[in-house]
């Protein structure tokens, strides 16, 4: 296929015979963001604050394995995160449970957990086997005022809200929905010793928005099931609004790289798919004050990505950035797309694609674009506002991708 061009080949799935064991894999994720005030154009859209309530988020996971862990994020919180109670279970329809599935989460062998300003809490291993692709429901108790300060912003997956500890609840039929995560910040499985996780790093466009909500229709979803029958798993690290350089909604890439990439468990390769709000925003009401960004400031950005994920040994992947012509025209958000940010996002794409400096790229503009008018999305793949793929695009990006490129050995550096 001719939209993923590999350098070395992506994925490296030998292990060495010291490694023969099951490990801790990465299997899904939702980057944390602090809230923000009413001063800016978006609303958080999450409540304020939780008291004596339960939120059971459904989650789908990528890799499979026999036991679990959850993972909750105070990155940004002020004040200790206090638990009450936390069960998970097999996920049915809506809010229901797969009924003999329910487990109890502990942290240090109790129900009750706290986490520090800026810190994670992670569970203690749950007995609760989980094919690849399977979904859980993850109901958590917040018995004291709990200020929703690390969240993840978002509709494509929306929790359920009860009063009460609804922890063992087998459904929750009267649940308030909203449109985003608290806390919540990934899960991970005891996979077997083959078993990898690749993390895409981006914005709207990997989060997801323009996508069926609550119907595992990002880009990243389909990748997952392609990639499942190979034990590699996938983690969605984007963040709607998100920058390269620039913070607001969620802390800048550079900033965020370390916790959401580099932190997971067994991840072996990282796309990056990111750098159109940094040319979008400027000049736009989501920075109207912002001087306009030029190409190089953004290959410098992904640069450092760069040396950064082959610190640690990933492979790094780069993806274009796709067309935009009219992207939010007509909306109060008009003036995210020019001719001259146009021109910027085709310099960084020539960069991407010519520099030699990614490990392989991914041709994601080529994918998308019209033939009879590049600067602008196909119809077929538009979810309507010129921005953001729907369910078709975003599954023909999953499926460009070239999965025998993906699985291949290692290139030897020198």
């Amino acid at each position: 296929m001719l939209a993923f061009r590999t350098l070395p080949l992506l994925f490296a799935l030998s292990i060495p015979a010291a490694a023969a064991e099951p490990h801790w894999v990465a299997s899904w994720g939702a980057s944390p963001q602090a809230r923000w005030d009413d001063s800016f154009i978006l609303p958080a859209g999450v409540p304020a604050s939780f008291e004596r309530q339960s939120v059971r988020d459904v989650v789908r996971l990528s890799v499979g394995g026999k036991r679990l862990r959850i993972v909750l994020s105070n990155r940004y919180g002020a004040t200790p995160l206090r638990v009450g109670e936390m069960r998970v279970a097999l996920a049915g329809e809506g809010a229901a449970l797969v009924a003999g599935s329910s487990r109890a989460v502990t942290f240090g062998g109790s129900v009750h957990a706290s986490a520090a300003p800026g810190a994670v809490l992670v569970s203690d291993a749950v007995d609760l086997p989980a094919g690849a692709l399977a979904r859980l429901a993850i109901t958590t108790y917040y018995p004291a005022p709990t200020p929703v300060s690390t969240f993840h912003w978002g509709g494509q997956q929306m929790p359920y809200l009860v009063g009460g500890n609804a922890t063992a609840a087998a459904d929750l039929p009267a649940a308030a929905r909203f449109a985003g995560r608290a806390f919540l910040n990934s899960v991970l499985v005891e996979a077997p010793a083959a078993a990898r996780s690749v993390v895409v790093l981006g914005d709207s466009i990997t989060d997801g928005n323009g996508s069926s909500p609550d119907r595992d229709r990002r880009w990243t979803d389909v990748l997952a099931q392609r990639l499942a029958p190979a034990g590699v798993g996938v983690v969605n690290a984007g963040i709607s609004g998100a920058r390269l350089l620039g913070d607001r909604m969620g802390a800048n890439a550079l900033a965020r790289f370390d916790q959401d990439v580099l932190a997971q468990p067994g991840v072996s390769s990282v796309i990056i798919m990111m750098g159109i709000n940094d040319i979008g925003w400027p000049g736009s009401p989501f920075a109207p004050g912002d001087a306009a960004m030029n190409a190089q400031p953004v290959v410098e950005a992904l640069r450092q990505l760069i040396a950064r994920a082959r610190a640690h040994q990933l492979r790094v992947v780069g993806a274009t950035l796709i067309p935009f012509e009219g992207a939010l025209a007509g909306t109060p958000f008009e003036g995210h797309y020019s001719p001259a940010k146009d021109a910027v996002r085709r310099r960084v794409n020539r960069w991407i694609l010519d520099s030699g400096e990614f490990d392989a790229v991914f041709d994601a503009d080529a994918v998308l674009r019209d033939p009879a008018r590049p600067s602008r999305m196909r119809a077929e793949f538009d979810s309507g506002d010129h921005l953001h793929p729907g369910d078709a695009g975003y599954r023909a990006l999953a499926q460009a991708l070239d999965l025998q490129a993906l699985m291949g050995k290692k290139r030897t550096r020198r």
